[in-house]
Formats: structure tokens, C-alpha cells, sequence
């Protein structure tokens, strides 16, 4: 009982991290118009990837590892299917802007100047993962509460 309380209390935490994260990168990104915003916009992208990687993990066990209600709970609750297709989405929209950060990255640590024109298309991404993220929480609510699942499958 106490670490089904324990993931659940961390998977909940790591999307108020996730979020707060997301939106501190897209805000920084929006913004950015050279080598002194970089710092401000990697620590808030080690933030959503460290974020994403407790949620990620949090939830693989909380649905596999015999937690919580079990994989053929979740599997046949279309409001999964919804929290999975967004984090599906999350995950190929940043496939863009993470390889742009480890450039840039890479430039800054030799000293480079890295070519920043992208920083808006960027954020634009940022604010669809919020969009995203956001849904994923809508959809973990409802499936707290059972919405869409069988009155039996409880």
C-alpha cells in the first residue's frame, strides 16, 4: 500500500514538475535572442527530460509492476489510450527541438556561437507538449475516477 501511494504521489509531482518545466523552456525559447538565454533554457530542458524520465518510469510501474490495478486495467481504459497517444505526441514533437538543444549545447561548450533562428519554432512546439501534457492529466483524472471503464471492470 505505501508504494502504490509513493508512485502515485511521484507521478503526480513529476507532472507539476514536467509542466513548470515545459513552460519555463517554451517562455525562454520565445525569447531567446542569444548566448546569455541559453543557460536559463538548458536547466529548464534538464528539468522536462528529468521530468519525463520519473514520469515514464513512474507510470511502466505503476501499470506493469503490480502496483496498482493491474496492465489489463489500464490497457482497457480508453482514457490510457488518450494519456498514451499524448505522451506519444510529446515525445515526437521533442525529437525537433532536443536535437537543436544538443547543438547548441555542443557549440556553446566549444565556444561557438550557436545559430539561434529556430528558437521560436521551437517554442511553438513547447506549447503544443503543453497542450499535450495537459491532456495526459485530464486523462489520468478521469481514470482515477473510472470514467469509461466498465461498471465490472473495477
Amino acid at each position: 500500500m505505501l508504494i502504490r501511494w509513493l508512485l502515485a504521489a511521484i507521478h503526480l509531482l513529476a507532472f507539476g514538475f514536467a509542466l513548470a518545466s515545459i513552460l519555463r523552456r517554451t517562455r525562454g525559447l520565445r525569447r531567446c535572442t542569444s548566448t546569455e538565454d541559453l543557460p536559463m533554457i538548458f536547466r529548464a530542458d534538464n528539468g522536462w527530460g528529468g521530468s519525463a524520465v520519473v514520469l515514464i518510469l513512474t507510470g511502466v510501474a505503476r501499470v506493469f509492476g503490480g502496483f496498482e490495478k493491474g496492465a489489463d486495467y489500464y490497457l482497457h481504459a480508453p482514457l490510457f489510450h488518450v494519456k498514451m497517444a499524448a505522451l506519444v505526441l510529446i515525445l515526437v514533437l521533442e525529437i525537433v527541438p532536443m536535437r537543436a538543444l544538443v547543438r547548441w549545447r555542443l557549440a556553446v561548450s566549444r565556444g561557438d556561437v550557436p545559430d539561434l533562428t529556430a528558437a521560436p519554432k521551437y517554442a511553438r512546439i513547447g506549447v503544443w507538449q503543453t497542450v499535450l501534457l495537459v491532456v495526459m492529466v485530464f486523462a489520468a483524472a478521469g481514470m482515477a475516477r473510472g470514467i469509461g471503464v466498465e461498471a465490472g471492470a473495477e
